[in-house]
């Protein structure tokens, strides 16, 4: 484009805030160093050849002049004279990964936006050309999502996952050769078509305020594929999406003008390593205009106080970009970051290779503690539009948990995962998403009870309520929490999805008379908090009990845990099976499995006797004996 053509053309000056740190140019070591990073990424798909760049192009060609029909034959509809209708125009413009020339092989979505002229509203958006696109042979997985902080449609044209927001100008017309840097295209647009416009406008800046396009690219490649194998990218879960990666990475290059990416990977993580959060990660100073629109300062606006880690969109009005990071993804990323920075060091000095920064996290063995969240529909449509919804909310459950006095982190897994065949001829179609839990460590042996009901249920009851709000509530659709450990989370999991526990990682732990009490693992695991590696101990009355808390279950679902436990059991569990994994308990406070110093309650609305229904007296162990199941619907609450 002509602005990257200018960027690369353009001596070398100031950028930032700041003078660089360094301005060293790169060694004949730095060469090789980033030649091996280059060669490590190849595997993971990361440079896309140019038959998958033209396709891509095409389908941008086709889609352009999808929108163009549109807003043409809404013109028509609305009765507006010939000659506007003939010259309406409408254009799609780019931004995200895409726009930034880092988008990746076979699986990056595209990141659009649609931009309209003064005739077309929003709901026209969301009505008549969501429409359009359903009726459309090419388009398939079609979903759209109006609450979201900025309305987005999201489908797959011809194979490729576009992700198309909305914005209206105050024109007439939409012309071919329109530049949305003009702060004066923001005039008189409301909210939400202004964080729309903003998406295109901040890609645009980011390019303009790097030093070397070809560096920052191929940093924000490897930062990018490392965020993701680390489980640390996700904008919707509370962690970074690709923007908020996109203008650390600038950062960093502005520090570092001359270096390679080899050089500005380590540097990278030394600096956010250290940095001093919430202090605002910049990339120029915040600008003022005629416009007045608010933008983001915490001397001004008292909720701006609140972001935990500042990461400001360059581009007027400036924003926050990381708003919906929680106190525990900030944690689980700067952790991150250190471990990043060791192990680029490593390899700097020769003593490893880029391959172990590339190493996934094993999420799974991570936490003692789990919360499996499970959202089903009988129909693909149906689950499509919960799940979107549901995916929207999972930072607010974080948020609640994060509030219990008892939990330190709440860290959740971006990846969701389909139900097991049990679950589906249960459900229909269902997806789970997984929360490692980790308590704060007891201060005496006296136990306290841990409830997590409330903040699931304040969860859930959100979700249920936007459902509805939207009208989007189908008979069928159900959210469901579930409490486990480590050891049972095979019990949802895909089959060969959790990783065989290496013998090195399973901490040593030894009982004494005062409780029990946590050795250091091989690998140098931190046991200051009393859940991570600790096994749990039930008062000797109840040693069968406790074990995994099915929230919200009716009568009619009883056997539904059961079902996903042993979905081929034939015959009676042993005593010792039967320790591991019955859940319920008779009537009495409500009681979750217990931790070192803590009880953990979840609220059960169905009491069971140790090993047999209670209303029926059947054993839980045969599923087949067990009452007809009836389908829960939350329309019927």
């Amino acid at each position: 484009s002509p602005s990257t053509s200018r960027q690369q053309n353009q001596p070398q000056g100031h950028y930032g805030l700041t003078s660089p740190i360094s301005l060293a140019p790169p060694s004949d070591k730095d060469h090789v160093h980033t030649q091996k990073l280059i060669e490590a990424m190849k595997p993971f798909g990361v440079f896309e050849d140019q038959e998958e760049l033209y396709h891509r192009t095409t389908v941008l060609g086709k889609l352009n002049n999808f929108v163009r029909e549109w807003i043409s034959e809404l013109a028509e509809s609305k009765n507006l004279p010939p000659s506007i209708t003939e010259q309406v125009g409408g254009k799609i413009f780019t931004f995200g990964s895409y726009r930034l020339g880092v988008h990746t092989k076979g699986s990056s979505d595209i990141d659009a936006l649609c931009v309209a002229p003064s005739h077309v509203e929003r709901s026209d958006f969301f009505q008549s050309f969501f429409e359009k696109l359903k009726n459309q042979e090419e388009v398939k997985n079609l979903r759209a999502i109006e609450d979201a902080y900025v309305p987005v449609i999201k489908f797959e044209f011809d194979g490729i996952e576009i992700d198309l927001v909305f914005a209206k100008l105050s024109l007439p017309t939409v012309s071919d050769d329109l530049d949305l840097r003009d702060d004066s295209c923001l005039k008189s647009l409301d909210i939400r078509c202004i964080r729309s416009l903003n998406g295109s406008r901040v890609t645009d800046e980011i390019l303009r305020l790097v030093p070397n396009l070809e560096n920052f690219r191929l940093t924000l490649r490897a930062v990018k594929l490392w965020a993701k194998r680390r489980g640390v990218y996700s904008n919707i879960m509370g962690f970074l999406g690709g923007v908020s990666w996109a203008m650390l990475v600038a950062r960093i290059c502005q520090l570092y003008p001359n270096a390679l990416a080899s050089t500005l990977v380590n540097k990278f993580f030394l600096i956010f390593s250290k940095w001093d959060w919430p202090k605002p990660v910049l990339l120029k100073r915040l600008e003022e205009s005629f416009l007045n629109l608010p933008v983001w300062d915490p001397r001004v606006n008292p909720s701006d106080r609140y972001h935990v880690m500042p990461i400001i969109t360059p581009a007027y009005p400036q924003q926050n970009s990381t708003y919906n990071v929680s106190v525990s993804t900030r944690a689980v990323m700067v952790e991150e970051f250190q471990r990043g920075l060791e192990v680029t060091d490593e390899i700097l000095k020769g003593k490893s290779d880029w391959s172990k920064l590339f190493e996934p996290l094993n999420f799974f063995q991570k936490y003692k503690h789990y919360i499996v969240l499970t959202a089903s529909a009988f129909t693909e449509e149906h689950h499509l539009n919960w799940i979107g919804l549901v995916e929207s909310k999972i930072r607010v459950l974080v948020g609640n948990l994060e509030r219990n006095e008892f939990i330190t982190i709440a860290h959740v897994q971006p990846q969701s995962f389909p139900g097991n065949e049990v679950l589906y001829k249960q459900s229909g179609y269902v997806s789970m998403w997984f929360l490692g839990l980790v308590f704060k460590k007891a201060e005496s042996a006296v136990k306290t009870n841990v409830d997590l009901t409330h903040g699931i249920q304040s969860f859930t009851d959100t979700v249920y309520r936007q459902a509805s709000a939207l009208n989007i509530l189908k008979e069928g659709m159900k959210i469901e929490a579930t409490y486990v450990k480590r050891k049972q989370l095979h019990y949802f999991l895909p089959a060969g999805t959790l990783q065989k526990r290496k013998k090195q990682r399973v901490s040593d732990i030894s009982q004494n008379n005062s409780g029990l009490q946590c050795k250091r693992s091989s690998l140098g695991e931190s046991c200051s908090d009393g859940s991570k590696d600790r096994d749990s101990r039930t008062p000797s009355n109840s040693s069968s009990l406790n074990k995994i808390s099915k929230l919200d279950i009716s009568t009619a679902e009883t056997e539904r845990l059961l079902l996903i436990l042993w979905p081929n059991s034939k015959s009676q569990v042993s005593p010792t099976e039967m320790e591991a994994t019955v859940a319920l308990r008779t009537p009495g406070p409500p009681i979750g499995c217990t931790i070192p110093g803590y009880n953990t309650v979840c609220q059960l609305r169905t009491c069971f006797v140790q090993g047999q229904h209670k209303l029926s007296g059947t054993l839980i162990t045969d599923p087949k004996s067990a009452p007809p199941k009836q389908h829960y619907s939350p329309t019927s609450k």
